[in-house]
């Protein structure tokens, strides 16, 4: 369906999803996929899907996340530029995507929604996302209020999503691509594993915490606003807990968390300066090498653990 020779797709990464790293993935044969609000304006999103098709020329799409914000970005000129720049494959994420969706489909693009409820999943397949891209509690970013881990979610919307499915949240070797594919996923879909390469646009030392860490690295922030995020554990995430605990409003918070400071770490390696988006999936990252090498590496993985592993256990 995407013309892809992996299934492996790197999924929408504030700040991450560039030209590098999208172009990276998809020479590898994954699915590389630019955030298109990491771009400041549609504009400089027209330019960014330009220089993307000058470094490669397998396929590649756009993520457009829907986010509770205080002050909204320009969504539908955000999905102008991506429908006039060509864009075939478009990811989407977050609240109330039907008008995105429906422009999208009218246009001859291939959705993929991502989400973390089945129920969700159901009314975006309903919506006409021609892939859904399930969610679990594992993944960085919005894992939803549910608290589903993926060894249940995966297979409870397999038996109910008829489209096809990714699986996503706490994937990053060929163990979790043979079992996604055992849940009755497609392949899977992987970020937090993705800014633990060589081509990933993020200083070095974020990369080497990622390495470092382990599954007990991070915390979930804006529970208490029912907006929930797992991120890195750090000095901010901490403060962000401890002023959710006290009852204290988002505003109040909102100087810790800016987007803009975020950005600001990935790029200098402040692991302490604001909140970095990273999942359970650091307890098995152990290295930081090429998306050609990672990919290469997961599928050899998969198929080892299909062909050998799996098969020996059937009784002949």
């Amino acid at each position: 369906m995407l013309g892809i020779k992996h299934p492996i797709v790197q999924g929408g990464m504030m700040w991450v999803g560039t030209a590098d790293m999208a172009s990276a993935v998809s020479n590898a044969g994954g699915l590389g996929i630019i955030t298109a609000l990491t771009c400041p304006s549609p504009d400089a999103l027209r330019a960014e899907i330009e220089r993307c098709r000058a470094l490669t020329d397998k396929p590649f799409g756009v993520n457009l996340t829907l986010l509770p914000s205080l002050n909204p970005p320009p969504y539908a000129e955000y999905r102008r530029a991506i429908i006039e720049s060509g864009i075939k494959i478009v990811e989407t994420a977050g609240h109330n995507p039907r008008e995105h969706v429906e422009d999208f489909k009218s246009h001859g693009i291939t959705v993929l929604h991502k989400c973390t409820a089945v129920r969700h999943a159901l009314s975006a397949e309903r919506m006409g996302a021609d892939i859904i891209s399930i969610d679990g509690f594992e993944c960085a970013g919005h894992p939803g209020e549910d608290d589903i881990p993926g060894l249940i979610l995966i297979p409870a919307a397999a038996d109910k999503v008829r489209v096809p499915l990714l699986a996503s949240g706490g994937f990053g070797d060929g163990r979790g691509l043979a079992a996604a594919l055992a849940l009755g996923a497609e392949g899977i879909n992987m970020g937090t594993r993705f800014c633990a390469t060589v081509e990933a646009p993020i200083h070095p030392d974020i990369k080497r915490m990622l390495v470092e860490g382990d599954e007990r690295g991070t915390d979930l922030i804006f529970r208490t606003y029912r907006n929930t995020a797992r991120v890195a554990k750090n000095t901010i995430s901490q403060a962000v807990r401890e002023a959710e605990s006290r009852g204290e409003p988002f505003e109040t918070i909102a100087p810790l968390v800016k987007g803009a400071r975020g950005r600001e770490g990935l790029s200098t390696g402040d692991t302490a300066h604001g909140v970095i988006t990273a999942g359970l999936v650091m307890g098995i990252i152990h290295d930081i090498p090429t998306c050609e090498q990672l990919i290469s590496r997961i599928v050899s993985e998969a198929e080892t653990i299909i062909q050998h592993r799996l098969a020996r256990l059937v009784a002949q």
